[in-house]
């Protein structure tokens, strides 16, 4: 199927620059474990994963072209799928038996759920899905990609409803630890996003919520890093915990929109409740960051939401020890009152 360059920019992957985020317990959890179901994901992966993007291996050993209506009604009578792929050579194959194309999976680990979302034949991959057990639908490829994070990075909100509605699992991750879900924040994939959420329990949001990549960053993390506000409002209706911290420094959603000068990210969260002092494995809150990086109009936003000026970090700093010598940053402060264990009393002349 023929793509523009702009439709070839939909299948960009991220970078396979993973950095250990001391996590090791959510390596280490099975899928079973991770999701509450069992997945069906292939057990006879190449020892060394696939780093080709989605792009570079559209046209795959399997070819979606050759499916039509007549075709897919006849198959789906007798499908059976296979519990691993199957290594029988043609020679092997009797010649009454001819090989089933929804029981089979690419050498990229694909199955043919994954391709007909890949070549976005949406009209197909609902009727296998409708089709297929949940565990197939589960399966992940050599890039440990299920079928849901493809349809989430084609932005096919359908699909993952149809995925969603027959108990898909939206918390498995991929080769970079990103869920379904990080791959909504990251590309702003608002519909796919609410179709993953719109039916989960609290309990298993929560969950979904605190599952952190491979560089340590949850959802949360990964909105405010691509300042996706819309999708932030979404999650926030959700009662998702504003203050989750990442697994490498302890920072929260409000700690990274400081960081990124990103104001209305800031006035966003610190209007929803965000916890304005809350501080980083170094100690360092939202504060002490605003004013190393001399921004006056976060530290305004700051002090205003009632920002304690006195708590100091691991190097016994206090957010004013680091204003010392910043007049335009030091303006700010109300010197009115007097602070007291990191109270505010207010005085009055």
């Amino acid at each position: 199927m023929a793509r523009s360059d702009g439709e070839k920019n939909k299948f960009d992957m991220l970078e396979d620059t993973r950095t250990d985020s001391g996590i090791d317990s959510f390596r280490s959890l099975t899928k079973d474990d991770r999701c509450g179901a069992g997945s069906a994901a292939d057990s006879t992966r190449r020892d060394e994963p696939d780093k080709l993007g989605v792009e570079e291996r559209l046209d795959s050993a399997y070819g979606s072209s050759s499916l039509n209506a007549d075709s897919l009604d006849e198959i789906m009578g007798k499908c059976s799928i296979s519990e691993s792929r199957s290594t029988e050579t043609e020679e092997e194959v009797s010649e009454n038996e001819e090989e089933n194309p929804f029981a089979t999976i690419t050498q990229d680990g694909d199955t043919p759920l994954h391709l007909l979302i890949i070549h976005e034949e949406e009209s197909f991959a609902h009727e296998l899905i409708k089709f297929f057990p949940k565990e197939v639908l589960d399966i992940q490829n050599d890039l440990s990609q299920t079928p849901m994070h493809l349809a989430v990075y084609l932005n096919q909100p359908g699909v993952v409803s149809a995925l969603m509605g027959k108990g898909a699992c939206p918390a498995l991750q991929d080769q970079d630890g990103n869920t379904p879900l990080h791959v909504a924040c990251e590309h702003g994939r608002l519909d796919c996003a609410t179709e993953m959420i719109r039916n989960v329990s609290a309990i298993e949001l929560t969950y979904m919520m605190n599952i952190q990549n491979w560089r340590g960053l949850t959802c949360l993390h990964v909105v405010v890093l691509h300042r996706q506000h819309k999708l932030m409002r979404l999650l926030i209706k959700k009662g998702v915990d504003l203050n989750v911290q990442e697994g490498t420094s302890g920072k929260t959603p409000l700690h990274v929109a400081v960081e990124l000068h990103d104001v209305e990210m800031v006035r966003l969260l610190l209007n929803k409740g965000a916890n304005v002092d809350a501080a980083m494995l170094n100690g360092c809150t939202a504060l002490h960051l605003a004013i190393g990086r001399q921004d006056a109009d976060i530290t305004t936003c700051l002090c205003q939401a009632g920002a304690d000026r006195m708590i100091r970090n691991m190097e016994d700093e206090t957010p004013l020890d680091l204003a010392d010598g910043k007049d335009d940053i030091l303006a700010l402060f109300p010197f009115d009152d007097i602070q007291i264990m990191g109270r505010t009393i207010g005085v009055n002349f």
